[in-house]
């Protein structure tokens, strides 16, 4: 027994200051172990009343609180320990400046997804536009969110991204979304005509929402083409590229058919000669 509470009271001289003892790291172990199996039981009895969207947000804040409670509760073990931590503080001055302004960006990032879990801002699942990448939301995190791109690229965006840079949300009011799709066709046409083409084309793409029907606005007198401008609701808003590819497809093949022609820019050049 004697042997036993030598063993616990066997103390590491850290510094001049900063002494603990075996019995010290065990208590902090079991402090640990003890928190640790609280957070897990608090988490785990939340989760069961939440939504799976809040479920989300709760885990991402509870990831963030966890590591403030460990921390707490590291200092107060300490300090009921005899170990003070103003000077262990005081010790590390310089280092604990230098990794603040190290890990700067990074409190930054936890802080922005902190403040878009609570406003909002980006859902899973919603289609996201940022520094002109175009991705689906599959997952959020304090420090960072992902994307899916359409090629199946994902892009991984730091969350102070969304504060600081501009953020178009295709999906925040609802999946279905209207687009827009440019045509010139050449001076002499007939526009009625036109208009018709471009609306049958947009009504036979079964991407394109049968909700709402397209339009067609006659949008200039362009220098080399008459310019029109096909508007097109849909609510595949994550392929949009491939749903103008097929218009564009199939604008092409129904002016042809149709001897409708999509004129290239081209120039008048006159000659006057200088006769003496």
């Amino acid at each position: 027994m004697e042997t036993l509470r030598e063993i616990l009271n066997f103390t590491f001289n850290l510094s001049n200051n900063i002494k603990i003892s075996i019995k010290g790291i065990l208590v902090l172990i079991v402090v640990f172990f003890i928190t640790s199996f609280l957070l897990k039981g608090i988490k785990k009895i939340t989760n069961k009343k939440l939504d799976e969207e809040n479920k989300d947000k709760f885990n991402a804040v509870f990831s963030f609180l966890k590591y403030f409670i460990y921390i707490v509760v590291t200092i107060i073990a300490l300090d009921s320990l005899g170990i003070k931590i103003s000077v262990l503080l005081a010790g590390s001055a310089a280092l604990l400046v230098g990794l603040g302004l190290g890990l700067q960006t990074l409190f930054q990032d936890i802080i922005s997804g902190i403040f878009m879990l609570l406003d909002k801002t980006v859902h899973l699942k919603d289609i996201i536009e940022v520094d002109d990448k175009i991705g689906k939301v599959f997952e959020i995190n304090l420090r960072t969110t992902r994307a899916l791109t359409i090629d199946d690229k994902v892009v991984i965006i730091p969350n102070h991204i969304f504060l600081t840079n501009n953020l178009y949300n295709w999906t925040q009011n609802g999946r279905l979304i209207i687009e827009s799709l440019h045509v010139g066709v050449a001076y002499g046409s007939d526009v009625e005509k036109v208009r018709d083409l471009l609306i049958e084309v947009a009504k036979e793409n079964n991407k394109v929402a049968k909700s709402k029907k397209p339009s067609v606005l006659f949008n200039n007198f362009g220098d080399s083409s008459l310019e029109f401008v096909l508007r097109f609701s849909t609510n595949q808003s994550f392929i949009l590229p491939i749903i103008k590819s097929e218009l564009r497809f199939a604008i092409d093949k129904k002016f042809r058919e149709n001897n409708i022609q999509i004129p290239f820019p081209q120039r008048d050049i006159h000659i006057i000669e200088n006769r003496k």
